[in-house]
C-alpha cells in the first residue's frame, strides 16, 4: 500500500514546466478566451449600433431631401404664379431646372392622370417623382434621377462597407450603397413579412452580421443596413485573430524567457552538484564555476561563493591534517627509533662498563696496576661516550622546539678542534690532520657546543671514510667570518640525498651504513648547533674532496667581549 502512494521526486526542469503549464498555460489561455469572448460581444453591439445609427442616418438624409425638394417646388410653383403666359412658365422652369443639380425635369400637368402616368414612368425608368399643386389646380412635376438621389444620400457614406438599400413601397429597388446580387437577395429573403413603421428593426439569423431595416411612413419607403461577412470578418474575426495571436506571442515569450531561465539555473544547479559530489570523494580542490548572467540568482551566486570558500577551508584543514598525519608519522617513526637507539647505542657502553667494573670489584682474582688502568680508562671512555650519546639525546627537542640555549663568547678554535679530536672514539687509528694556525682568531660561540659539534663531525668522518684514509680539517679566516672544512675520502653521494642528512634518524642506504653503528641524529645535532650560534653549515660531496661539511661562523675579539663584559657588570652594579 505504500508502494502505491509513493512519488517520484522531480527534478527541477520537470517543476518548473508543471508550474508553467499550471501558472501560465492555462490561466494565458482561459483569459485568451474570455478576452475574445468578451471583445466579441463588444464588436457585435457595436456593429448592432452602427447598423442602426446608419439606418437612422439614412431615413434623416430622406427626410432632409424630401423636405429640401418640396421647399425649392413651393418657392418655383409660387414665383409661376407672377407669370402671365404659358410661354414664361416654361423659359422660368428651364432655367430653374439648370440651377437643380439633381433635378431631370419639370413640368407643368393639369390633370390627376396626367401626374399619375408621369409617376408610373418614373417608377418603371427607377427614378423619383415629386410633386406640388398651383393655385390654378395645376401640377408643378420634378423627376430626379436614382444617382442623384444616390449621391444625396450616401455622400457620408462613402467609405462604409454597410449594403444600404431604399426600397419602394411594393419593394422595388430605388437607391443603394455597395450593391450586389447575391446579398441584396440573400437580405431580402431575411426581411419579415410584418413591417414596425419608422422604428429601426434588427433582423437576420447570423448573430455576428446584424440586418437593421426602418419603414418609413412618409415618404413610402424601407431603408435596409446589411452588415456583411466582409465587415463582420474585419470587425471580429480577424480581432480574433490578433487576440488569440497575442495570447500565444505572450505564451511563448513567456515560455522562451522562463526556458532560458530553466536552462541557466539547471546549468549552474549543476556545476552544484559536481561541486558536491567532488568534495565527497575526497577533491577538496573543487571549485563551482557558474555561467553568471542576468538569469542566475543572487541566492545561487551566493551559495556557490560559499561552497567555493568552504571548500577552500575544507582542502586547507586537509592538507593541514595531511601534514599532522605525516608529522605524527614522523613522530612515530622518531620514537621508534630513539627507542631502538636507546636499546642498541646505550648498551654497548653499558655493558662495556658493567662488564670493567664488575672485573674490577672481584676479590676472587688478583688485578695487576697496568689491568686496572686499562680497565678504568676504558670505563672512562665508555662513560664519555654514554655522556655524548645523552647530550645529543637531550639537545633533540630544544632543537625542534627553538629552545636551544647557548653561551655566547670568544673561543679559540684551535683549542677546541684539539680537544674535540682527543674526545673522539677513533678506533681505527685514522689520522685527523687539523690545518689551523696558532694565530687564529677568536671565534663567537659557545665552547661545551662547539665541542660538540666538532666531536659529532670528527666522529662521523672517521665511522664513514674509506679504510686507510686520512681526515682533514681545513681553516680559513677573512675580516668576518671564520670557515672551517671537515673532509674525508669516501663514496660521492648524490646531491639529492645530502640535504636530507641534516633530518632526523636519516643515513644513506648504503654498504658503508649497513655495517657501521650509529643513531642517524649527528648531522641533525650539528646542523641545530651551529644555526644556535648564528653560524651556517652545508654539505657537499665530490670526487677530489668525498664528503665535506663546511661551517661558517662570525669573528670576535677579546678586547670587544670584555668591554661588553665590563659594560654587563657596570649595569649589574647600578641596579643593585
Amino acid at each position: 500500500m505504500a508502494e502505491f502512494f509513493k512519488f517520484k521526486r522531480l527534478k527541477i526542469v520537470e517543476q518548473i514546466g508543471i508550474v508553467l503549464f499550471f501558472a501560465v498555460l492555462i490561466p494565458m489561455t482561459i483569459s485568451g478566451f474570455i478576452i475574445n469572448n468578451i471583445n466579441q460581444q463588444s464588436v457585435r453591439s457595436q456593429l448592432r449600433e452602427s447598423a442602426v445609427l446608419i439606418a437612422n442616418m439614412v431615413s434623416d438624409e430622406i427626410d432632409f431631401f424630401t423636405d429640401s425638394v418640396h421647399q425649392i417646388l413651393e418657392q418655383v410653383a409660387s414665383t409661376l404664379n407672377y407669370f402671365p403666359t404659358k410661354e414664361a412658365k416654361i423659359k422660368y422652369l428651364n432655367k430653374i431646372i439648370k440651377e437643380l443639380d439633381y433635378c431631370e425635369k419639370l413640368e407643368i400637368v393639369k390633370y390627376q392622370s396626367e401626374l399619375d402616368g408621369i409617376h408610373e414612368r418614373n417608377r418603371k425608368n427607377k427614378k423619383a417623382t415629386v410633386s406640388v399643386q398651383l393655385q390654378n389646380k395645376d401640377y408643378l412635376v420634378a423627376t430626379y434621377t436614382i444617382e442623384a438621389l444616390n449621391g444625396v444620400l450616401f455622400r457620408s457614406l462613402k467609405d462604409d462597407k454597410r449594403q444600404i438599400y431604399v426600397l419602394m413601397d411594393d419593394g422595388r429597388l430605388i437607391a443603394s450603397h455597395n450593391y450586389t446580387d447575391k446579398v441584396f437577395g440573400e437580405t431580402m429573403s431575411l426581411l419579415p413579412k410584418y413591417s414596425v413603421l419608422d422604428t429601426p428593426v434588427i433582423f437576420g439569423d447570423i448573430k455576428n452580421q446584424p440586418i437593421v431595416y426602418v419603414k418609413k411612413a412618409d415618404p413610402k419607403i424601407t431603408i435596409i443596413v446589411n452588415t456583411t461577412e466582409k465587415i463582420t470578418r474585419r470587425a471580429i474575426t480577424d480581432n480574433r485573430a490578433k487576440i488569440i495571436l497575442s495570447v500565444l506571442m505572450a505564451t511563448f515569450a513567456i515560455m522562451f524567457v522562463t526556458a532560458l531561465y530553466t536552462y541557466y539555473l539547471y546549468i549552474n544547479i549543476r556545476q552544484l552538484f559536481k561541486g558536491i559530489i567532488a568534495i565527497s570523494k575526497g577533491n577538496y580542490e573543487r571549485q563551482i564555476r557558474l555561467l553568471t548572467t542576468v538569469f542566475t540568482p543572487h541566492e545561487i551566486v551566493f551559495l556557490a561563493f560559499e561552497f567555493n570558500r568552504m571548500a577552500s577551508e575544507i582542502h586547507k584543514s586537509y592538507l593541514q591534517l595531511k601534514k599532522n598525519n605525516k608529522e605524527l608519522k614522523q613522530l612515530n617513526e622518531f620514537r621508534s627509533n630513539l627507542i631502538d637507539t636507546v636499546s642498541h647505542e646505550l648498551r654497548t657502553p653499558l655493558t662495556s662498563i658493567q662488564g670493567y667494573t664488575t672485573r674490577l670489584l672481584r676479590q676472587d682474582i688478583k688485578i695487576d696496576e697496568e689491568t686496572r688502568q686499562k680497565s678504568l680508562r676504558i670505563i672512562k671512555t665508555q662513560s664519555e661516550r654514554l655522556k655524548r650519546m645523552i647530550e645529543d639525546l637531550l639537545t633533540i627537542p630544544d632543537i625542534d622546539g627553538m629552545r636551544l640555549r647557548t653561551i655566547m663568547e670568544p673561543v679559540w678554535l684551535p683549542e677546541v678542534l684539539a680537544s674535540s679530536a682527543n674526545l673522539l672514539k677513533n678506533k681505527e687509528d685514522k689520522e685527523i690532520i687539523i690545518n689551523i694556525s696558532e694565530d687564529f682568531p677568536f671565534i663567537l660561540g659557545d665552547k661545551g657546543r662547539l665541542e660538540q659539534v666538532f666531536v659529532n663531525l670528527l666522529e662521523n668522518a672517521v665511522k664513514y671514510a674509506n679504510p686507510e684514509t686520512k681526515i682533514v680539517v681545513d681553516t680559513r679566516f677573512d675580516d668576518k667570518k671564520a670557515y672551517i672544512q671537515v673532509k674525508n675520502d669516501c663514496p660521492v653521494i648524490p646531491k639529492h640525498k645530502l640535504n636530507k642528512l641534516f633530518e632526523k634518524f636519516i643515513r644513506l642506504d648504503d654498504n658503508t651504513t649497513r655495517t657501521t653503528r650509529g643513531t642517524g641524529l649527528g648531522l641533525f645535532i650539528v646542523k641545530g648547533l651551529v644555526e644556535a650560534m648564528n653560524g651556517k653549515i652545508s654539505l657537499s660531496s665530490t670526487k677530489e674532496c668525498g664528503f665535506c661539511v663546511s661551517l661558517e661562523f662570525n669573528l670576535t675579539s677579546v678586547e670587544e667581549v670584555e668591554h661588553e663584559n665590563d659594560g654587563k657588570s657596570n649595569r649589574t652594579g647600578s641596579k643593585s
